[in-house]
């Protein structure tokens, strides 16, 4: 039979354009599909894991193309849907498909390539004129054979080892070579089943039990165990893991081996995922909604017959979750699946509790408190959950942060956005800078599902397309069974201060309701947005302050570690005895954060347990997950944190809540600043007195008279969103525009300018006054790099396509300068 010479194009986990041709061995002709990672080599050394996007038979021109080395998969791992959505995220946020799929793998399916180093072979023993690092080298190379050349620097005790392993090179006495590392390996388990033997036949069994009671009533305490574990006898008997069965029955593995050799047992082991929560059953068969919930229910349902998404508008603590869930149960029954987005981590805790109330172990969990290995097994079981017959536990649901998109559904039927309104589904860094709801919804359009956004405080821009009719909009006015929205009390912090009414950061009315809660037995939150102990240290005679030495940011005061630190770049800085610039001892802290509210309360309310849940206390896989269950459990009586505690997270037993400084947000420098100051005052406020009682909200600020906070004090979301509305009309910001930001950054502050002055007025003769900048930003300077920005405005209804190419033809024309071409282009597309 005559072999085909094949062909494949495929997508590199680089930052570079288009597709790269190679050519298929005929060994792997049967092994290489469409969708399935294969090891490459790309460039002189270096090997990469590359994704089959297409099997041809014509070579590519001008070259000799080189062969794919292995086949890493034996059937697809992603799906014809993922491919259009990825082309989708590199053509609507201007970046590479290769960067696309870097972020819609787990890091376990990317192998990694590393550098190692072996005595060449043909090398002398001891050969002369080495220096003392090289022959130490050499000699830990005599040891092991091959070293990675991560390794290389702890052997000789220095960071520079490229020059030593040079020089080594070039003298033809050792040689490199590149070694391909599969981070991910499945999880065995070991399993115990009756031996073909025994199974079925009821006299050997009745054999086996007279032998076993007479002689070996261990072992026979063992089989026991077997068969009440195993569900011997019934319809579908169920596995029975070998580690189980020892635990459950006290035996020993001496004991199972004996089992083993008198032919009762037979062990085997199999795949299993990591993410093995035991068998989950549902203790709620269905969700009771009111009557309320169930207009609102039915609205839904009605709404989604004409629109693909819809907006429900409810206030907090309103029940939204409870429609979720009788949305899912519904379309679960018809044999699809769900995709439930959140925007933090901490959300997940208490939702994913609560779903699986309702759908036991159908409802999987993805976020990147994960491991790698855990995130592969969720990615796998996805992927399998068309087969029931898959080593992976199939799941109907998928709770996960904005990353969960990238999951290679098969038959979505729902996507669930809650909070629809947080930042936090926006992807700073690095590419693809997308918004998970964004995405979210035309992911759910590839797959013809519909897609529902909630949130007590919508983004101006989802309610706009509410009345552009592109959205339908169900609202929710009224808490769940009729409580009462918190009564929010505003304190004017600069009149209590002159008054003398402040106690450190609180005020004698904030101190009296904490004292009033707490003895009533009632937990408190409060909620300020900066961590650490002080936002900043300053010299009262001269006004030196410490700053990073590699951003252009004052250094936050950790008083934990007793440390000066970046929030930037992870800088860190002892603190100063006095000050280095004119020798003064007068150094004061300015400022407060989250860890010094937790200590200065502790000192007003001695005996009162504090705790504090920010980035510093939540780094650790459990520790978020371990805050929120104290706080539950009432363990704590105060909870102190950032934006971590607006985020919908519903405590019973919390009557109060105070926001300790709104002027941080208020005064921001952002047109969405007063939108985002409603949301999370808001928020914040919707977490006090959610159950039984009507709750008390305390904020503080210098402006009581602000908009905001008086919008705030009504729950007047109407008012916030005209007022929005206006103004950003008038000054041309979305929803009435599109935003792209142009971030260049150098290291050379001089050519940045030259090189920003340069594109601007590029741009500005093909856009005109569409092109804002250039301008340094808040933050001019970050880890050594200078940064300025370039902004675009593009009007509505211009062709978005069009008008990228152009924009992009612009900028690589930009790159070919020689002066301009070391300065890097980030592009954020819709910035938040």
């Amino acid at each position: 039979m005559e072999r085909v010479t094949l062909f494949a194009d495929v997508l590199l986990l680089l930052p570079i354009s288009g597709t790269f041709t190679y050519r298929v061995p005929y060994l792997l002709n049967d092994e290489v599909k469409t969708g399935i990672r294969v090891v490459v080599q790309f460039g002189s050394r270096k090997i990469y894991t590359a994704l089959v996007l297409r099997i041809h038979e014509t070579p590519p021109q001008n070259r000799l193309p080189k062969y794919i080395l292995s086949a890493l998969d034996e059937e697809p791992i992603v799906t014809p849907v993922q491919l259009r959505f990825w082309d989708w995220l590199a053509a609507y946020y201007l970046c590479h498909p290769g960067e696309v799929m870097n972020a819609a793998f787990p890091a376990a399916l990317k192998l990694a390539s590393e550098s190692k180093i072996a005595l060449n072979p043909d090398a002398p023993d001891f050969p002369p004129g080495l220096n003392e690092k090289e022959l130490l080298l050499l000699e830990a190379l005599r040891n092991r054979k091959v070293i990675a050349v991560s390794e290389v620097a702890k052997i000789l005790d220095q960071q520079k080892t490229i020059p030593v392993i040079k020089t080594l090179i070039e003298k033809g006495l050792i040689i490199s070579e590149e070694e391909i590392n599969d981070p991910y390996k499945p999880k065995r388990e070991e399993f115990v089943r009756l031996s073909s033997t025994i199974a079925g036949d009821e006299d050997a069994m009745r054999g086996m039990f007279e032998q076993l009671e007479k002689r070996a009533k261990k072992q026979l305490e063992i089989l026991m165990t077997f068969i009440r574990l195993s569900q011997y006898g019934f319809e579908i008997p169920k596995e029975v893991k070998r580690r189980e069965l020892l635990i459950q029955s006290k035996g020993t593995s001496a004991q199972l081996s004996l089992l083993v050799e008198r032919g009762v047992f037979e062990i085997y082991s199999r795949i299993v995922s990591r993410l093995d929560t035991g068998n989950i059953e549902p203790v709620l068969s269905r969700s009771e909604l009111t009557p309320v919930q169930e207009e609102a229910f039915q609205q839904i349902r009605r709404t989604f017959e004409t629109k693909d998404v819809v907006l429900l508008h409810g206030v907090t603590s309103s029940g939204k979750t409870e429609l979720y869930i009788k949305l899912m149960q519904q379309v679960i029954n018809e044999g699809k699946q769900v995709l439930f987005l959140l925007p933090e981590i901490a959300l997940t805790t208490q939702i994913v509790t609560r779903l699986r109330k309702y759908f036991g172990n159908r409802v999987g969990v993805y976020h990147s408190r994960f491991n790698v290995h855990e995130r592969v097994d969720i990615y796998k079981a996805v992927l399998q959950s068309a087969n029931p017959g898959s080593d992976f536990q199939p799941y109907d649901i998928i709770l996960g942060a904005r990353s969960a998109v990238f999951l290679p559904f098969s038959n979505l039927g729902l996507v669930v956005v809650d909070e629809e309104h947080d930042s936090s589904f926006k992807q700073m860094d690095p590419a693809p800078r997308y918004n998970g709801r964004d995405a979210a919804i035309y992911l759910a359009h590839l797959h013809g599902a519909k897609t529902l956004l909630g949130s007590a405080t919508p983004s101006v821009e989802s309610y706009y397309n509410v009345f552009r009719g592109k959205y339908g909009l169900v609202e929710l006015s009224e808490r769940y069974a009729n409580m009462l929205m918190p009564q929010i009390e505003v304190v004017n912090i600069r009149e209590a201060t002159q008054q003398g009414m402040m106690k450190s950061h609180f005020s004698t009315v904030l101190i009296e309701r904490l004292k009033t809660a707490l003895n009533q037995g009632e937990q408190a939150i409060l909620f300020q947005n900066r961590r650490g102990f002080s936002l900043r240290l300053e010299c009262d005679t001269c006004h030196w302050m410490p700053t990073c030495l590699n951003c252009d940011v004052t250094l936050v005061y950790h008083k934990k570690i007793n440390q000066l630190r970046c929030h930037y770049c992870g800088f860190v800085s002892r603190v100063p005895e006095k000050c280095p610039e004119c020798q003064g001892l007068q150094i004061k802290m300015k400022g407060f954060g989250t860890e010094k509210v937790e200590e200065d309360l502790g000192l007003i309310l001695p005996g009162t347990r504090i705790t504090r849940m920010d980035l510093d206390t939540t780094r650790s896989k459990y520790a978020l997950h371990q805050i929120i269950s104290d706080f539950e459990a009432r363990k704590v009586d105060i909870l102190v944190g950032t934006q971590m505690v607006t985020k919908g997270l519903d405590f019973d037993n919390v009557s109060l809540v105070s926001i300790l400084n709104a002027d941080n947000m208020l005064s921001y420098p952002d047109f969405r600043s007063a939108e985002r100051s409603f949301q999370l005052m808001a928020q914040v406020s919707g977490r006090s007195g959610r159950k039984n009682k009507q709750g008390k909200v305390i904020i503080q600020t210098r402006q009581p008279a602000h908009l905001v906070i008086r919008q705030v004090v009504a729950n007047d979301y109407a008012g916030m969103f005209n007022h929005e509305l206006t103004e950003r009309k008038k000054f041309g910001y979305p929803p009435f525009t599109r935003l792209i930001l142009l971030k260049l950054k150098h290291k050379d502050s001089d050519l940045l300018n030259n090189a920003a002055g340069i594109l601007a007025k590029s741009l500005r003769q093909e856009f005109g006054n569409s092109i804002l900048g250039p301008e340094y930003p808040m933050v001019s300077r970050i880890m050594n790099y200078y940064i300025k920005h370039i902004m675009f405005k593009i009007e509505k209804p211009a062709k978005l396509a069009a008008v990228k190419s152009s924009m992009m033809e612009i900028i690589w024309k930009f790159q070919q300068d020689l002066t301009c071409r070391s300065v890097r282009i980030i592009i954020d597309v819709d910035p938040q």
